[in-house]
């Protein structure tokens, strides 16, 4: 799996920071962007806006990357974020895949008997798509052989908003391990250029203060175990206990 950050919104946090001044100013959005704000008061804006949930600010600053690698199970999950976010996935009908290119769950392991009769399965799955192929069947059909393991490459652009939304979920420890490495590269990408949203690109829990997950990993108290405690942050409504 590769990520690599092609292109992202110049100045993201004076985007932001001139933005969030225009809601409440008199003053033209040029007249503020001329200011000289110091990058840690623009910071400390952003920040608070976040906190208090004025999100809309954020939707202004987003960020392309190219993805190669990852499986066409990982983007089926990748694919359910539908808002702010934009993907040009390579096409299996266009595209002829030759040889097998595949994820393998590292739950098989390096060697041994599982890990062989998945490897078989994979080989066997791009010989009888490449004979179709051969036999005259049209790429778009014989594809219909191959494996949610095959892999894919796509470009994605994601604007802040949704990012701190999929990071929230994706990065949970208890997601499936393939979405979860691929937001840990996405994040590492993006803080590059906007180290500002490090803080932000967390999962949910770090944020809440508790987990509301079925299951919580360990990394904060389960809501369940606040609430004997008597310690359930407010509001309690938006729970639900799907256990």
């Amino acid at each position: 799996m590769e990520v690599t950050l092609l292109a992202y919104t110049p100045a993201p946090l004076k985007v932001i920071y001139t933005a969030a001044r225009t809601c409440y100013s008199a003053r033209s959005p040029a007249e503020i962007w001329a200011d000289e704000v110091p990058e840690e008061k623009m910071e400390d804006l952003v920040n608070r806006l976040i906190q208090q949930g004025h999100h809309s600010v954020l939707e202004h600053v987003s960020f392309t990357l190219g993805i190669a690698g990852i499986s066409r199970s990982c983007l089926a999950q990748l694919t359910r974020h539908r808002v702010g976010i934009a993907f040009s996935v390579q096409s299996q009908r266009y595209v002829r895949l030759d040889r097998p290119t595949f994820v393998t769950p590292p739950s098989l392991g390096l060697d041994g008997e599982q890990r062989a009769r998945f490897e078989a399965a994979m080989a066997e799955a791009w010989q009888v798509y490449n004979e179709l192929i051969s036999a005259g069947v049209a790429p778009e059909d014989a594809r219909f052989v191959l494996p949610n393991a095959a892999t894919c490459n796509l470009v994605l652009t994601v604007n802040i908003r949704e990012l701190i939304h999929i990071c929230e979920l994706r990065l949970c420890p208890r997601a499936q391990w393939e979405i979860h490495q691929l937001f840990l590269k996405v994040t590492a990408e993006v803080v590059k250029v906007a180290p500002f949203l490090k803080r932000h690109l967390v999962p949910k829990c770090l944020r809440m203060g508790y987990c509301d997950e079925p299951e919580s990993c360990g990394i904060m108290p389960h809501w369940r175990e606040l609430q004997a405690q008597g310690r359930l942050p407010n509001p309690v409504s938006r729970l639900q206990d799907n256990g």
